[in-house]
């Protein structure tokens, strides 16, 4: 498969329709975030990302079908075992431990076909050459040790369309990146938003990689807490799933790492752009930062970051 570009082509869309973009992006934000479950599980955990990663590079494929399958594996298993420990007929058994331990033991040797299944998925939703064709990835897959055949990933496609009702066109983080950088240089012509484009994917990378130490760090810090209770990390879930902070958080360190000189001019703007507010901004750039350069020291919770609103 050819290899895909990182470039991305900025300032060539219409103002009126980045703004009518970026509304309905934040509009799809606050309702994921809203939708969110009680008992929400993330299964977005360093192992799994590593794996779609190295996949997308393996295969040569965009690094926005990566995070596309991380969103789609996120949905489908949140979905998949809800359905499952809350079916009516099932119910009585669900309370059994036994039963759910089988649940997940029958969901963990099916996970390295799931997770190939939607990068599979995300490769068909952004482009027409390089989609993974099922004999492709049959052969992909024996040369991991993994032997599956054609008929086994179809159904596996099926299984994640059908539980995702056929809904797939879902934003991810990169989404948000690239959205975000091309009002900026709408807005800010001086920004080189180019320049940061490139700067972003190794962020964004290591955040999703260092995800559950960079979000304990940032729930530390907004609770001045080294132990936050329960209660508290059941509230802080919304912000780990918010992409809207996590794109302008990414942003802001890449433009951080190449200018300090225009990062203040950068974090205002993109706090005008989401209604995000700036102290939220320097704060999650600051635990970000803390972690790449040193990533075994938790951030200090020195400051609260304060809830935003759009």
């Amino acid at each position: 498969m050819a290899k895909r570009s990182l470039s991305h082509r900025f300032r060539e869309t219409a103002g009126d329709l980045l703004s009518d973009v970026l509304i309905d992006l934040n509009k799809r934000n606050k309702e994921n975030l809203h939708s969110l479950s009680q008992h929400y599980t993330n299964f977005k955990n360093q192992r799994t990302c590593e794996c779609i990663l190295l996949l997308i590079k393996e295969l040569r494929l965009d690094p926005l079908v990566g995070y596309h399958a991380m969103e789609l594996l996120q949905r489908f298993m949140v979905k998949h075992l809800t359905d499952v420990l809350t079916s009516t007929t099932l119910r009585a058994a669900a309370a059994d431990r036994r039963f759910e331990d089988a649940v997940f033991d029958k969901i963990k040797d099916k996970f390295p076909v799931l997770v190939f299944a939607c990068v599979q998925l995300a490769s068909k939703l952004f482009s027409i050459e390089d989609v993974i064709t099922n004999m492709a990835a049959v052969h992909f897959l024996h040369t991991a040790g993994l032997s599956v055949s054609k008929q086994t990933l179809q159904e596996t496609e099926m299984m994640i369309l059908k539980a995702l009702d056929f809904r797939l066109n879902t934003p991810n983080p990169l989404t948000y990146i690239e959205l975000l950088l091309e009002v900026l240089g709408h807005n800010e012509s001086s920004v080189p938003v180019e320049e940061l484009y490139d700067l972003c994917h190794h962020v964004l990378q290591f955040v999703s990689l260092d995800r559950a130490a960079v979000y304990d760090s940032l729930l530390k810090m907004t609770t001045r807490c080294n132990c936050p209770s329960r209660e508290q990390r059941e509230k802080f879930v919304t912000v780990t799933e918010d992409c809207m902070l996590l794109g302008v958080g990414v942003i802001a360190v890449a433009t951080f790492t190449h200018s300090v000189r225009i990062w203040a001019k950068v974090v205002e703007e993109l706090s005008h752009i989401t209604g995000i507010s700036s102290k939220s901004i320097r704060d999650f750039t600051h635990v970000i930062l803390v972690h790449i350069v040193r990533p075994s020291s938790p951030a200090t919770p020195g400051r609260v970051l304060m809830t935003h609103t759009y």
